[in-house]
């Protein structure tokens, strides 16, 4: 049995499914080549949007005039070492790999920031002290 690499997906801001962009065609294209997505919806109106969805994950892309250096997603992997070993592969330069504490457990964590200056912060869960 395949195990999912893409858990769930938080929003930095305020929606997953609207990150900004300046253009939803280059987000379509970077992201299906890097993080191995694939888009299931477009719309055109109210605003331009794309999602784009892995292992059920959904995240989407707006043209939305926010500002994407200040906005991203928090990505909850099944296998941190494969999330960064694949994306490393394509040349994706991996930020601040660490060991986080919080709420009582333990995360392996790393940081991408894509060309459109979104934010991604993969993480996945080591231990729970709290077992």
């Amino acid at each position: 049995m395949n195990i999912p690499l893409f858990l769930a997906a938080y929003p930095y801001q305020d929606d997953v499914l609207a990150l900004p962009v300046e253009n939803v065609d280059s987000a379509v294209a970077w992201y299906s080549k890097v993080f191995g997505m694939s888009e299931v919806l477009r719309l055109e109106d109210p605003l331009p949007t794309v999602v784009l969805e892995r292992d059920g994950v959904r995240i989407g892309f707006s043209i939305n005039g926010g500002d994407a250096s200040q906005d991203g997603a928090a990505i909850l992997v099944s296998d941190i070492h494969q999330a960064k070993a694949s994306l490393e592969a394509q040349g994706i330069k991996i930020e601040n790999p660490q060991t986080e504490e919080r709420d009582g457990k333990t995360y392996s964590v790393f940081f991408v920031v894509a060309p459109d200056e979104l934010c991604y912060y993969f993480h996945q869960l080591t231990t729970d002290t709290h077992q």
